[in-house]
């Protein structure tokens, strides 16, 4: 049991963890928060649209950042690695993100969700399910969802697993949350296929 509660009790804590740092590195643009713990050191990769911002002026914001983790949630050596983000329509959390920024802006949820859905399309998704739910019609109005998918997003078995991204958003608005999940399906390399085919 002893084994069992200190797995659970590291699992909070990295989740603990990487909402802090998300929260407060969003100015640079989130694109994930990974943290593993190993005998030596916690390492926490965090990918972002804008590295520089993270490290602040010569390494400021990242030692700040390190000091905290290590006062908050005494976590002892805390490394963090700053990486920047690929690309962004292929990054369902700096999707949903934007999503939610645009809604906040009172912005029509039907055509932010048409126009990233296309834009992550064009560049090279397999498929893309963005999927809004909350008070979308305003003061007065129901709850409801809304979804736009297209191309083909695997929805159980292995291809979900491996294959798909998923993250989540929120946008906060006089009428109440509204919640953002994009998926992003990686399109399959079919060229490995065909040549151990022929």
């Amino acid at each position: 049991m002893g084994v069992e509660k200190k797995f659970i009790d590291d699992a909070i804590l990295r989740q603990r963890v990487a909402e802090y740092v998300s929260k407060e590195l969003s100015f640079a643009g989130i694109g994930n928060v990974d943290v593993r713990r190993t005998p030596m050191v916690t390492k926490i990769n965090v990918e972002v649209i804008s590295p520089g911002k993270v490290i602040g002026r010569k390494g400021k914001t990242i030692r700040d950042l390190t000091e905290t983790i290590k006062q908050e949630f005494g976590v002892e050596n805390p490394q963090i690695n700053v990486l920047e983000v690929g690309e962004l329509y292929r990054n369902p959390k700096l999707v949903a993100e934007k999503i939610a920024k645009y809604i906040e802006m009172k912005k029509s949820y039907r055509y932010v969700t048409h126009t990233f859905i296309e834009e992550i399309m064009k560049h090279g998704a397999g498929g893309v399910e963005i999927k809004i739910a909350g008070k979308l019609a305003g003061k007065g109005g129901r709850a409801k969802s809304f979804r736009v998918e297209k191309g083909f997003v695997p929805k159980a078995g292995e291809p979900a697993r491996v294959n798909v991204k998923i993250a989540d958003s929120i946008a906060i608005t006089p009428y109440g949350i509204i919640g953002v999940r994009v998926r992003i399906a990686i399109k399959e390399d079919s060229g490995d296929k065909d040549e151990e085919s022929s």
